[in-house]
């Protein structure tokens, strides 16, 4: 969806510009383009921009839409990156976070089975959004469960006996399985009351998210990405390794995993407390 946006956001400037064709379409828009997003935005955003716009370019050179692909040439902005930045939740305020979840309704099972998912995999909204029904399954006498990770790749992953919990009661009590193919984290419909056919949304689990939060009197402002780097942190501070934490979250570098270790930040509360006067 992001690259989606930036295809869009370019081409509508692009057009501006009297470009009215793709293949009249030439690095020095493209770097341009890029120059103008680098005053009014972070880095980061800039290069997943210009990253999205290098692929449609792409598909649309081996799809012999255009014969050479003007984002190419294009160097991304560098950046140095020591830490993510998607706010951690403490391990307490993570096990009071799904504590203050009500379970005796349909929507709060969804919630803390969701909320669980990413907490015990890894995985990223999108992956968990994705999952159908028949995406939880048995094997080895234990849950497991399939994550579809970008670039249509699988991700299986086997359940913590708490997850496995969790999803159990919610499937068995929201009688999902006779719809296999049906979404497992669907969204709610406010007109029959219950649980819907159509997926949950990444905003509006955003905003679940938040209102769960603020139940819980959590004052951390935290989003969908923090579950994340939660339980990847506190598999890393009950002994983890950091190789086998990149292959739990599909990470192809362990440089990747270790912007979501935050070990440190328990190192500098520790430290700041010295400063004495």
């Amino acid at each position: 969806m992001a690259y989606y946006q930036s295809a869009i956001r370019f081409l509508t400037w692009a057009e501006g510009f009297g470009v009215r064709t793709l293949s009249s379409v030439e690095p020095v828009h493209v770097a341009a383009w890029v120059e103008l997003n680098l005053q009014s935005h972070a880095i980061a955003t800039v290069k997943q921009r210009l990253a999205g716009l290098k692929m449609l370019f792409d598909w649309l050179v081996v799809r012999r839409v255009i014969n050479v692909n003007p984002a190419q040439s294009v160097r991304s902005p560098r950046q140095t990156i020591g830490k993510g930045k998607a706010p951690v939740l403490d391990p307490s305020e993570a096990r009071r976070l799904i504590a203050a979840i009500d379970v005796s309704t349909d929507i709060g099972l969804r919630d803390r089975a969701l909320i669980g998912t990413m907490l015990y995999t890894f995985g990223r909204i999108g992956a968990v959004l994705m999952m159908r029904v028949r995406d939880v399954y048995p094997q080895n006498r234990r849950l497991w469960v399939r994550l579809h990770e970008k670039g249509g790749k699988l991700h299986d992953m086997p359940c913590h006996h708490e997850l496995e919990e969790w999803l159990s009661e919610y499937i068995e009590r929201c009688s999902l399985l006779p719809d296999p193919h049906g979404w497992l984290f669907p969204s709610w419909d406010r007109e029959s009351g219950s649980l819907g056919s159509n997926r949950l949304a990444h905003p509006n689990a955003f905003v679940m998210v938040k209102r769960r939060a603020r139940a819980a009197g959590i004052e951390t402002q935290i989003n969908n990405h923090s579950f994340r780097a939660t339980g990847i942190t506190a598999y890393l501070l009950n002994g983890g390794t950091l190789e086998k934490a990149a292959k739990m979250a599909n990470h192809a570098s362990t440089r990747t995993t270790q912007l979501y270790d935050r070990r440190d930040d328990q190192i500098v509360l520790g430290e700041i407390e010295k400063v004495r006067f």
